[in-house]
């Protein structure tokens, strides 16, 4: 059966969820289940909470844990990453040292200041895994989870012999729900094209039987003025097509909302709101680690978790699309061809294979390349350890840029430096 990798598996509300939908596919109930993180107490939580799942539905599947990458991902068949390299601290800092700057984020992981650094920590870690898996197990399908999402793909496939890899995120599949629901008509109705960068792809194509559903969002949207006070609806009434991303995260990928009090206030947007997520999910791990201890156990419950349903497809041939950041290559003409982009995947045993998209609207491709050419300075610093690439990087971040000055960047990119030290590679600290 498939030997399954969970890469950072002390995550284990995200591992939790991935398992319940694991070990609930009958075809999937005998696999191996390796678990690696490099805290010793984490992985022992996500092992016990393994084994409590596999024993409470009297499966067979195996569990492994180790400290050591290597041993974890030698044979593997599918890699799951889910780092968060420097966890809470690093992530804190990466609010703290900006708010000093008077520069505002709200999740500070796919762009901005906060985007740039949490690549340039996590980028070393992902370029050694990379090499692992090519020596180590050369036909695995890395599938990743973690944030920046246009750039960690692309420095693995960039910077390591190692190319099958695929990003997952939940924003495409949550959004085309969404707009469902609001225009009342079943999701499993709705055909829509969805691509773009990750975290800010446009739903392209939204129809019902052939008849555009744009005209009748419009109508609601008309008829809401909750929904006109959010990012997202402005964003698609300016540029013409729905955004995928959430209002808060969406914002900040931009320069003309978090710069100005009124637009703040306005679309409400929660500024440095993963910093009280981030310390739920630290309460949230010690309750876990509690009711393991206890013999209490965890909530069994399939969560439709992106990487399960990719795994399921594969072994078993059910043909799913899900949206996959992969290598442009091509599939959007008009963005860069080694960019990372998101488009639709058909999965089925033979893999994942992408569909190409053709030439996105102007207006669209234009917004894409913005964000995109954060993500191209960004790898290329960490790949070639040029630190002037971070303050280019950084200078053409549209929220920075709006909010500080050219020495006010170069200043606050010495003192991120600084601050994260040895978690950046070389040539950058």
């Amino acid at each position: 059966m498939a030997r399954i990798v969970f890469i950072g598996a002390g995550s284990v509300e995200f591992t939790k969820n991935v398992l319940s939908d694991i070990l609930t596919f009958p075809e999937l109930g005998d696999s191996t289940l390796v678990l690696h993180d490099i805290n010793a107490e984490r992985l022992a939580t996500a092992e016990a909470m393994a084994g409590w799942m596999v024993a409470k539905l009297g499966l067979g599947a195996k569990v492994e844990a180790h400290l050591d990458r290597r041993a974890a991902v030698d044979g593997a068949d599918y890699v799951i990453n889910e780092i968060a390299v420097g966890g809470y601290e690093a992530t804190r800092v990466d609010f703290e040292i900006p708010r000093r700057y008077g520069l505002r984020q709200t999740i500070a992981d796919t762009l901005g200041i906060g985007g740039i650094f949490r690549a340039l920590r996590t980028i070393p870690v992902m370029v050694g895994l990379g090499n692992d898996l090519a020596e180590l197990a050369p036909q695995a399908l890395l599938l990743n989870y973690t944030n920046p999402m246009a750039m960690i793909p692309r420095a693995v496939y960039q910077g390591t012999p190692f190319k099958n890899v695929f990003g997952l995120c939940h924003s495409v599949r949550d959004t085309q729900a969404r707009l469902a629901s609001l225009v009342g008509v079943p999701e499993e109705e709705v055909s829509y094209v969805t691509a773009g960068a990750n975290h800010q792809a446009f739903v392209l194509k939204f129809e019902h039987r052939g008849r555009d559903l744009y005209p009748v969002l419009d109508e609601v949207i008309e008829r809401d003025p909750e929904l006109r006070r959010t990012v997202r609806v402005e964003m698609y009434r300016r540029f013409g097509y729905f955004p995928t991303e959430s209002s808060e995260h969406g914002s900040e990928y931009l320069p003309w909302f978090l710069r100005h009090d009124d637009q703040v206030e306005h679309f409400r947007i929660p500024v440095e709101i993963y910093l009280r997520w981030s310390e739920e999910n630290l309460d949230t791990y010690e309750e876990t680690r509690r009711r393991l201890a206890a013999g209490e156990g965890v909530e069994i419950e399939p969560a439709m978790e992106l990487a399960s349903e990719v795994i399921h497809s594969i072994e078993t041939g059910t043909r799913r699309v899900v949206h996959g950041n992969v290598r442009n290559n091509g599939l959007i003409s008009n963005l860069p061809q080694d960019a990372c982009v998101e488009v639709p995947c058909l999965v089925d045993r033979s893999g994942m294979r992408p569909t190409a998209i053709g030439e996105m609207p102007a207006q669209l491709a234009a917004l894409n390349t913005t964000f995109l050419n954060v993500g191209d300075l960004t790898v290329r610093a960490a790949l070639e350890g040029r630190r002037d690439h971070v303050y280019h990087a950084a200078m053409l971040d549209p929220n920075a840029s709006a909010t500080l000055t050219l020495k006010q960047i170069h200043d606050l990119v010495d003192e991120m430096i600084a601050a994260h030290g040895d978690l950046l590679p070389e040539g950058v600290r």
